[in-house]
């Protein structure tokens, strides 16, 4: 696992662990909540960053890297949804898959009706952002493996995050003459700006458009992946 130090809400840092090939992130008790929302932004362009790395499968039982107890699978609720993650019952560690992390942070929605066609009539059949099996949308809209709905990034949940984010920044270079002098916020730049929902599905053209199998919300993470990494 990759190692990344990331900025605490509060005051100070946290490290958490990533596994990028098994597309996981390691925290510990209570670090996802105390993310502050650069720490946000920067785990989202991590996984954009590392979106070609091969995908390996999630074995069935796995153990806390703390104390090698067994994790158990953990079912729960966020603003945007059911939330799954393993947990250690031992330490309160929790080991997350980038999907759910997604959702957690209200980076992802369900699809709408009339996106659920498009995407069955263009598609046909989608791999499972949380567990990467085939998902035939002619039969379900949900993983038929962990049922996990059929979801995409939500590109105002990703503008409000890097608003957020950008206030932050803006109130710590104030803190500091130099900095302040020479920085503005990337939204006051212009070289960020939220890309509507409906750019994402254009990405569905029958003869530019995403080949049966893929990942809708990987789809989308490329689609928007030009925005988070701009200067």
């Amino acid at each position: 696992m990759h190692s990344l130090e990331l900025q605490r809400r509060a005051v100070g840092k946290l490290r958490i662990d990533l596994c990028f090939g098994c597309c996981l992130i390691w925290f510990d008790q209570n670090e996802s909540a105390q993310l502050a929302p650069a720490a946000v932004i920067e785990l989202f362009q991590q996984i954009n960053s590392h979106r070609d790395a091969r995908r390996m499968p999630v074995a069935a039982a796995l153990p806390c890297p703390r104390c090698t107890q067994r994790l158990l699978v953990t079912h729960d609720l966020c603003k945007s949804g059911p939330l799954q993650y393993f947990r250690c019952s031992e330490d309160g560690g929790r080991l997350t898959p980038f999907f759910q992390f997604l959702r957690e942070k209200q980076f992802l929605r369900a699809l709408t009706p009339a996106e659920m066609h498009r995407v069955r009539v263009e598609v046909k059949q989608l791999q499972c952002s949380n567990c990467g099996a085939p998902v035939d949308l002619e039969e379900s809209t949900s993983c038929p493996y962990c049922a996990s709905p059929i979801s995409m990034i939500d590109t105002d949940a990703v503008r409000d995050a890097m608003q957020m984010w950008s206030a932050q920044a803006t109130r710590e270079r104030a803190a500091e003459a130099e900095a302040s002098a020479r920085a503005r916020p990337l939204y006051e730049t212009g070289s960020l700006q939220p890309q509507p929902t409906s750019a994402l599905l254009s990405n569905l053209d029958p003869i530019t458009g995403i080949a049966a199998g893929s990942d809708l919300v990987q789809v989308c993470i490329e689609a928007l992946g030009d925005f988070l990494t701009s200067d």
